[in-house]
């Protein structure tokens, strides 16, 4: 099993890989795939679509579609989108604390160059008005 940094360093690769062959214009799901292959191809175990309960009082109220969980450890969230937006890395933070992982990574393919951000799980507390 690779170390967090090498696990980390080679899904970016994949993802680069990805991104220079198909380039920015296709919807998340074409990256999925493409990058669902490239993982494949470089023997790196992962989940697509994993489905992650929401619970309330130990109800579950809907549910967490992570794209993808690879090797165990690392959610990756793949997007098209001009730039990240807070809710980004918000929507990832919850996704790591639901299935009590600590670290992710949030991967744009609609720019010219991949945009990659790692994110670190962390609690944060709402607080009503």
């Amino acid at each position: 099993m690779l170390e967090h940094e090498e696990l980390t360093g080679a899904i970016i690769g994949a993802a680069i890989e990805v991104h220079t062959a198909l380039g920015p214009g296709f919807l998340e799901s074409v990256y999925e795939n493409a990058i669902a292959i490239e993982l494949r191809h470089r023997n790196i175990p992962f989940l697509r679509q994993v489905a992650v309960p929401v619970l309330y009082r130990g109800a579950e109220i809907g549910l967490h579609r992570l794209d993808l969980l690879v090797a165990d450890e690392i959610v990756v969230e793949l997007k098209a989108v001009l730039r990240f937006d807070e809710i980004h890395f918000v929507t990832l933070r919850s996704y790591l604390n639901a299935i009590h992982k600590a670290h992710g990574l949030l991967l744009n393919f609609a720019r010219k160059t991949l945009d990659v951000k790692r994110v670190n799980a962390s609690r944060f507390d709402l607080k009503v008005a």
